[in-house]
């Protein structure tokens, strides 16, 4: 490995790393050694102490491809990137962003200045302003600037392009919160893949415990390995590169395997794309016709059905991209978004650009999919203002209450909508009742409603204040008055962390204490 000539770290004299400004993006920086007789160990953690024993032990462990599984030799193992995530004892407030291009120049600094590079890349990270979610930022790293976005785009269509027509019922699997196995032949496209998936439901935000990259030292095998024939799984999605958890997680109800072994690794040999989900290759495009004839194909439902009996050990023997579920969609595949994806054919480039397109196409879609599907809960979300003439000062209306049996008979009667309704079958509103029964309603719900009544008291505030509070309290009660008076007192207290507002109420508070002084003893 060596890094490019024309960049370079240089580090002004005297330079300090500011402990909290790294904090807002990485916790630690971790240079891991593979000891022949000890194993994998943390040779370098810096800023030192940030991660405690076990924490290091679990980092070392997941950072070298899981122990080995019969189709692995030393001729697989080469340079990769990838990401995984585990439980920490001690919660962040917020998740920590890295992307591959700074690891892409860490690892090469690395092995021309060692031990140096953590310090030197720490101190740039430091130097970054806040991470900007949903943005497109422009990151100084030495002489080189980074553009990342946040958070980072995942390949949907290069990933999922043996079976884009599971993606449909993958999205419902993610969105009542399922237990799934993903099994890629890379480290690399496994937590690219568990990724995809998570994002496929957004702006949903997946509650379930997913894992990018899981491996058998991870604390938690042991427990899902002693699982019994009839035991439930809990939600979670897990990618795996390992065959041993074909057998070791056998119950599992949803297996998903994707991805193309690298070129030089004894994995089973790449057969023909066999799943029902295979769409061929066209040049000016997919083709309707064309899917729906090689979808119905004799040798197509053969190899459909060869999977089924086979069941996902024969990945044993033969990798391939499948999905083994008896779970039956609601959600029907888009012809109209599958004709639109283009099949750049075998040249790299072209084939790279053209993913970037396919993949904004089938994120648009699932976007507006997801969307759609939570509509009908937008009403237990809507603020309120001030009625003309009522009295800002009141407390708000309280947002509507949320009833199980209510919302699914009125969705019963006004059906799911245009968008739905051409793409699911008649039973969708067994996917709502699935979808409330799940992992992922009550967490989402339960923010929308903060969000919503956050929302509503901002609304309220900003009307007290633009009120006229010496024409408004002319035409009070003394009751009304005193009721008004002890409502700004309280509305001044929740105000204390806002200099600004503090102010602002302060100002009332006085006014209205002065007018009501006068009003009493008028």
């Amino acid at each position: 490995m060596s890094r490019s000539p024309s960049f370079s770290l240089k580090l002004e004299p005297n330079s300090k790393i500011d402990p909290e400004s790294l904090k807002q993006w990485v916790v630690a920086f971790c240079i891991i050694r593979f000891d022949l007789e000890q194993g994998q160990l943390v040779e370098e953690c810096y800023p030192p102490g940030s991660l405690t024993h076990n924490e290091e032990l679990e980092i070392a462990f997941n950072s070298f491809p899981d122990s080995v599984s019969q189709h692995h030799n030393r001729s697989s193992i080469h340079d990769c990137i990838l990401f995984f995530r585990f439980r920490r004892r001690k919660l962040l407030k917020r998740e920590m962003c890295m992307q591959k291009p700074l690891l892409q120049i860490m690892g090469p600094l690395y092995f021309d200045i060692g031990k140096r590079a953590l310090e030197h890349i720490a101190y740039f990270v430091s130097l970054w302003p806040e991470p900007l979610p949903g943005t497109l930022m422009e990151l100084p790293i030495g002489n080189a600037m980074l553009k990342v976005s946040l958070p980072p785009a995942h390949d949907l269509f290069g990933t999922f392009r043996g079976i884009l027509l599971q993606l449909w019922t993958l999205w419902e699997l993610l969105l009542i919160g399922e237990p799934i196995l993903i099994i890629a032949p890379t480290p690399s496209q496994c937590s690219e893949a568990v990724a995809g998936l998570v994002s496929l439901v957004a702006p949903l935000l997946c509650s379930i415990d997913f894992r990018p990259y899981f491996t058998i030292h991870d604390p938690e095998f042991a427990c899902l390995n002693s699982l019994q024939e009839g035991d439930m799984f809990t939600p979670m999605l897990l990618g795996v590169t390992n065959l041993f958890f074909l057998k070791a997680l056998r119950t599992m109800p949803h297996i998903v395997s994707v991805g193309i072994p690298p070129p030089n690794s004894s994995w089973p040999t790449f057969g023909p794309r066999a799943s029902a989900g295979r769409i061929p290759s066209k040049p000016e495009g997919f083709g309707l016709q064309q899917l729906s004839l090689k979808k119905l194909s004799p040798s197509n439902i053969l190899n459909a059905v060869k999977l089924r009996r086979e069941g996902p050990l024969c990945l044993m023997t033969e990798h391939k991209e499948a999905v083994w579920s008896s779970y039956a969609a609601t959600t029907k595949p888009d012809t109209s978004i599958l004709n639109r994806l283009i099949d750049a054919g075998m040249s790299p480039r072209v084939e790279e650009s053209m993913s970037v397109v396919n993949n904004e196409i089938l994120r648009r879609h699932f976007l507006e999919l997801t969307t759609n599907f939570l509509a009908p809960f937008g009403p237990y979300f809507r603020t309120s203002t001030p009625s003309e003439g009522a009295s800002p000062f009141a407390d708000p209306p309280p947002l509507p209450s949320f009833n199980v049996d209510n919302f699914l008979g009125n969705l019963s009667a006004g059906g799911p909508g245009k968008f739905l309704s051409k793409r699911m079958r008649s039973n969708w509103l067994d996917l709502y009742r699935q979808f409330l029964n799940g992992h992922n309603f009550m967490p989402w719900f339960q923010r929308r409603h903060i969000v919503a009544e956050q929302e509503q008291h901002r609304l309220w505030r900003k009307a007290r204040m633009n009120t006229d509070i010496q024409q408004f309290i002319s035409q009070m009660s003394e009751v009304e008055v005193v009721e008004t008076f002890n409502t700004i007192e309280r509305c001044l207290l929740e105000e204390t962390q806002v200099t600004l507002l503090h102010k602002i109420f302060l100002s009332i508070y006085i006014e209205m204490e002065f007018l009501t002084w006068n009003l009493l003893n008028f």
